[in-house]
């Protein structure tokens, strides 16, 4: 039976045909990363979505071009950001949020559960006295259900913990960016091995955004090559996800689910770049603070992982 937040957000679906918003994404090659920019086309008010921070990680050096094709698009288009959405604490990029917020304005936002993420890395990264844990380093944390807008357009926040315990889901209007929570249908679903991750808890938040209206419109946060697609693609449906995805399709048991998902994460690598985007994103995107020479640094535990 559905829960009120998902029968509030079906609601939502179902009158959002009349409303007219526009929806631009962004591609990163070097980290298969789909940001986006939402806005609603009478009041021209908008929201970033997961944005990235370029980053080299021999080099150890920080670029914005990325981020600069976001503001070029934002100015262009003569729009106001309100927002800067985070669907979890990424740990395959690092969010550009921060710098847009320095050009663009607009409050950086993520769900509330970032505490319990902060508290695990925190400790991991032995993370000074200048970190909080407590959220403080965003502007905005939400709980399941909260509801606001974009200009017009509005929007509800599903919490769909089991990738990490922090992820959230944004309805907007008819269309959900649901992070890293599942991708296309023909790659399947988020892992569930990192810190707080839980793969019955991922399956059970599959199925909630799932239960939405079989038309409503699915954003992913990446995408990669499956064997026998050669072009990157980031939009599906309800309806494709729940006939087509081939690791949480309908008729797939909850047991079922885990067991492919428990052996499957064993098999996979660690993000390539897991270990600074861990640091900068439990941060809202901020670099650690400068040490007495000046130079902020990016730690990596030996054998700790």
């Amino acid at each position: 039976m559905m829960d009120q937040v998902i029968e509030k957000a079906g609601a939502q679906v179902e009158a959002a045909k009349a409303q007219a918003f526009e929806i631009k994404a962004f591609f990163d090659n070097a980290t298969n990363t789909i940001s986006y920019v939402v806005h609603d086309r009478a009041t021209r008010r908008a929201a970033v979505i997961d944005s990235v921070l370029d980053y080299d990680p021999a080099a150890g050096r920080t670029s914005h071009e990325s981020a600069d094709a976001v503001i070029a698009y934002v100015e262009a288009q003569g729009l106001t950001v309100d927002w800067l959405l985070e669907t979890h604490a990424h740990a395959d990029h690092l969010s550009a949020a921060p710098y847009l917020q320095d050009k663009l304005g607009g409050k950086i936002a993520i769900g509330e559960h970032i505490v319990t993420v902060q508290r695990n890395f925190g400790k991991l990264f032995n993370a000074g006295s200048d970190f909080q844990r407590d959220g403080s380093d965003f502007d905005q944390l939400w709980k399941d259900g909260d509801q606001f807008r974009i200009g017009e357009i509005p929007v509800t926040v599903l919490h769909v913990p089991g990738h990490t315990p922090a992820d959230n889901a944004y309805v907007i209007g008819d269309a959900v960016f649901v992070g890293d929570t599942m991708f296309m249908p023909d790659y399947g679903t988020a892992r569930a091995d990192f810190p707080g991750g839980d793969a019955r808890q991922l399956f059970r938040s599959l199925r909630r955004i799932l239960e939405l209206p079989p038309q409503t419109r699915l954003f992913m946060c990446h995408d990669y090559l499956p064997e026998g697609r050669d072009n990157y693609v980031w939009e599906t449906t309800v309806a494709d996800e729940r006939a087509h995805n081939i690791h949480a399709h309908d008729g797939v048991s909850e047991d079922e689910f885990v067991a492919m998902r428990e052996a499957r994460d064993i098999s996979l690598s660690m993000p390539r770049l897991i270990m600074p985007s861990i640091q900068v994103n439990m941060r809202a995107g901020h670099m650690p603070a400068p040490e007495d020479n000046g130079i902020r640094y990016l730690k990596i535990p030996v054998n700790a992982v």
